[in-house]
């Protein structure tokens, strides 16, 4: 027990935790936080909606990545060393985009917002790598579910926060309000320590950006490489799926903004919060195999439940029950599907490996959830619900082949 204790509690938790706030508070400031600034300025809805490519670069961030493999800055090493410049530049970038004017020119503004999700995305891959290195194998799951959770704690500061204050002071003051709390991020760079060199970082760029690929498909073969690819498509499809139409869905079975808000938003967030701590906690005990296995289920089986909440109607108890099953199991299974993909990456070429798999994380969110409003209207909502219950199956018989039930995670992705 005190060895557990000592886990939970060690300094690189903490690191784990503070960096996650880092990575998730720049999210919204391009997407919500922005949106709402420029309807307010009066720009047009056309604008506003082509805003969202400004979001591209944390899709595609495994193109430059290998360059943050490759060369290790002049000081505090490769990873602290980049970390401490990418973030002074992302708190700029934020400050600036706070100082511009989004009704005289929002072209300007777009440039500045891709400039923070540029520094964004350069930031979630160097964080994503110095997490890898400085956690043991056996940490990865506790550390990755405290990454997890401090990025929503940031995330819900730069949004919720954001738009509260926005109410009583200027948006250009709640971006440099906000670029000042990347402070926390640049202090916590400063003290934490650089994680040792592993085997031996790319020589020579042209290493850095084929080796990475190579070494991961000849592990264990292309068609190994490629199936891998393919669970993590799998693995949180439904409850991919399910999340994209429930808004409308609470509205139409008759709840009203005020209980969606109170119970989904608020109760939800800490239900996906203490659903996160206790996934970590128990991948201590369980591994990351046996929690995929088990929080997997879960998962699934919590998507279920709003197929039930469909035949309840407005019972804002029976709301109350699925989205506590519903966030708890879903903050569970994020924490070992962010510590699986942790596992099979090479810590030689840690950065481009995590980048490319996280970069997969966002294709379901995309492209399965496009045709999720005309399923559900062509199905209705209790058979909708139970589709994407159902289409998690596929990813979870694929846990036989990549995390069998005794097996370990770090040792079967090597």
């Amino acid at each position: 027990m005190p060895s557990f204790i000592k886990a939970i509690f060690n300094g690189r938790m903490l690191v784990s935790f503070v960096m996650g706030f880092s990575c998730g508070l720049p999210l919204l400031l391009t997407i919500s936080v922005l949106q709402a600034w420029m309807q307010q300025e009066g720009v047009d809805l056309a604008v506003i909606g082509l805003m969202a490519l400004v979001g591209l670069p944390y899709t595609v961030k495994f193109l430059w990545a290998p360059a943050l493999d490759r060369f290790i800055p002049p000081f505090l090493g490769r990873r602290r060393g980049w970390l401490l410049m990418v973030q002074i530049l992302l708190a700029v970038a934020i400050a600036c985009l706070g100082l511009s004017n989004p009704a005289s020119n929002p072209w300007l503004v777009a440039f500045l917002a891709l400039l923070v999700t540029f520094f964004s995305a350069s930031q979630d891959i160097v964080v994503d790598a110095y997490r890898r290195e400085d956690l043991s194998d056996e940490e990865l799951g506790l550390g990755s579910s405290l990454y997890v959770n401090g990025y929503r704690v940031g995330m819900l500061l730069a949004s919720g926060g954001g738009l509260i204050l926005a109410d009583h002071i200027p948006f250009s003051a709640v971006y440099l309000i906000m670029a000042g709390c990347m402070s926390v991020g640049v202090i916590t760079t400063l003290l934490a320590r650089e994680p040792e060199m592993s085997k031996g970082s790319p020589k020579t760029l042209k290493e850095a950006v084929v080796e990475p690929f190579v070494e991961y498909f000849t592990r264990g073969g292309v068609s190994w490489g490629v199936l891998a690819l393919v669970f993590i498509l799998l693995y949180k499809i439904g409850d991919t799926m399910a999340a994209a139409m429930t808004t409308p869905f609470y509205l139409e079975i008759g709840f009203s903004k005020t209980e969606i808000g109170t119970v989904v938003k608020l109760f939800g967030f800490w239900a996906t919060i203490v659903g996160g701590l206790a996934g970590g906690v128990l991948m201590l005990r369980l591994g990351i195999n046996r929690a995929l296995w088990i929080f997997g289920f879960l998962q699934a089986v919590s998507t279920a439940g709003f197929a039930v909440l469909a035949h309840l109607g407005p019972n804002i108890v029976g709301l109350a029950s699925v989205i506590a099953f519903e966030n708890i199991s879903g903050g569970m299974g994020t924490a070992a599907y962010v510590a699986f993909m942790a596992a099979l990456t090479n810590k030689r070429f840690t950065a481009t490996q995590y980048a490319l798999l996280s970069s997969l994380m966002g294709i379901p969110r995309v492209l399965a959830s496009a045709p999720t409003g005309f399923m559900a209207q062509s199905m209705g909502w209790p058979a909708f619900f139970i589709f994407c219950t159902l289409i998690a199956i596929p990813g979870m018989l694929m846990l036989f082949k990549f995390a069998p039930w005794n097996g370990d995670a770090a040792r079967d992705a090597s």
